[in-house]
């Protein structure tokens, strides 16, 4: 009965993140508009974030709070982006919320570490199914003929990690010197029902 449910579970997720081709053109020229220092690198943690959610899962909480606070301690409001939320990806199941929400006082520390904490540990897709799932946008994109810079080299440097079974990558130094990227990656249930209704209205 358990399997039945987990099978019955991934194809629910399947059905729930179908997309077009337009739907990647449309999210990659979005994402190029925001951030035209952006590499196939980053376009790829953007999706990778919207399927999987955080980079792993968070066992020890302690050093996740240790973390965060360290980062927001050494954060500045000084060259991060303006905004306080931003969708992942092309489905928006996750969102970035920022750094900048905490600095300013909208929500606190606790707020932010607890949200994300609960979405890092929800069940996620596997590798398998996030890595057919990339194929089908790189493909789209390899059709768009975008003159990024280091695209082929980011493919294959890609490809290598999703290889060996991984999934996570870091940003490109490009994208973290233009935007200082400072946020956390919340479900997006979570984010509406605890951070949402504590941000500025856009």
């Amino acid at each position: 009965m358990r399997r039945i449910s987990g099978i019955i579970i991934m194809i629910l997720i399947g059905c729930c993140m179908t997309m077009t081709a337009q739907e990647v053109e449309n999210f990659v020229k979005r994402q190029l508009e925001r951030y035209p220092q952006a590499r196939l690198l980053d376009i790829y943690k953007s999706c990778f974030q919207d399927y999987m959610g955080a980079e792993h899962l968070v066992n020890d909480t302690a050093s996740a709070r240790a973390y965060l606070e360290q980062e927001i301690a050494s954060s500045s409001l000084d060259g991060m982006m303006p905004w306080y939320s931003e969708p992942c990806g092309i489905d928006g199941n996750y969102i970035r919320v920022s750094l900048r929400a905490v600095h300013e006082g909208f929500i606190t520390a606790d707020m932010l570490l607890n949200a994300f904490v609960a979405s890092a540990n929800a069940e996620r897709p596997s590798v398998e199914q996030w890595a057919q799932r990339w194929l089908e946008i790189v493909t789209v994109i390899d059709g768009m003929g975008l003159d990024l810079p280091h695209y082929q080299e980011d493919k294959e440097f890609i490809d290598g990690v999703l290889s060996q079974g991984k999934y996570a990558i870091s940003h490109s130094r490009e994208y973290r010197e233009a935007y200082s990227p400072h946020y956390r990656i919340i479900s997006h249930d979570i984010f509406e029902r605890d951070i949402q209704p504590r941000l500025p209205k856009p």
